[in-house]
């Protein structure tokens, strides 16, 4: 999970599939500042690549991000070189600092593997916000919205490489296991890889009573920006 092979190829395969890290940080701010209108700080948990934080960054006059993933953090420290990137779990990160708001994107929270360690990364994320702070996490598919055997297949051409993906999706346990092929083609030939992504199919229900055990109201958001939602907490 999160090889380095994957980190080349990441943006580009998704913004093949459309996805607009700008217009998603758009709507994180509007749903941020419709509760806290003054918020300055702001933490992106699971921060990848930096993609969402460097949009933020322009929206937040402080912000910082944390990683668990080597290559996904390096880039994002190369990518922007004046925000703290810092090396956590979100299960059990300690900062000593408090922000106006926090967000955990792209369904990162679905890589816990149980509903104990999610209730402690949303516990974690609540413990770093300043009273009447946002936490904002993207969640993975519920369970009933499961589809078993789903395929998916995407290509992204540019003038330097072409990158191909498949992906196959079962049922283990709790989880989807979804295995992803990438076959990549540039100047110096083709190679591949695969990932074994396996994301938790937490309940609506699981997610709000972690939330409200952290000490933050919770509405859910249904929707954008990718089908699945936006859990949206606020600590009391």
């Amino acid at each position: 999970m999160y090889s380095a092979d994957l980190a080349d190829v990441y943006e580009r395969i998704y913004q093949s599939r459309g996805k607009d890290w700008g217009a998603e940080a758009v709507l994180v701010d509007e749903v941020v500042r419709r509760h806290r209108p003054a918020a300055r700080t702001l933490l992106d948990v699971a921060c990848g690549t930096g993609a969402h934080l460097e949009a933020l960054s322009r929206r937040f006059a402080h912000v910082e991000g944390l990683e668990l993933a080597e290559p996904m953090r390096e880039r994002a420290r190369l990518r922007l070189p004046g925000v703290h990137i810092r090396a956590g779990d979100m299960r059990d990160f300690d900062l000593h600092t408090t922000f106006d708001a926090i967000t955990c994107m792209f369904c990162s929270i679905a890589y816990v593997d149980t509903v104990e360690e999610m209730r402690a990364a949303i516990g974690c994320m609540a413990r770093h916000l300043a009273p009447g702070g946002v936490l904002v996490v993207e969640p993975w598919w519920f369970p009933e919205q499961f589809i078993e055997g789903y395929v998916a297949g995407d290509l992204a051409r540019g003038e330097d490489l072409t990158i191909a993906r498949i992906s196959h999706s079962t049922l283990d346990g709790r989880a989807t296991r979804m295995e992803v092929r990438f076959l990549i083609a540039d100047e110096s030939g083709i190679r591949e890889f695969v990932e074994i992504d396996r994301l938790t199919l937490f309940t609506r229900e699981e997610y709000e009573s972690a939330f409200r055990d952290a000490g933050c109201s919770i509405e859910f958001l249904p929707g954008p920006p990718t089908g699945r939602g936006l859990f949206v907490g606020i600590r009391q």
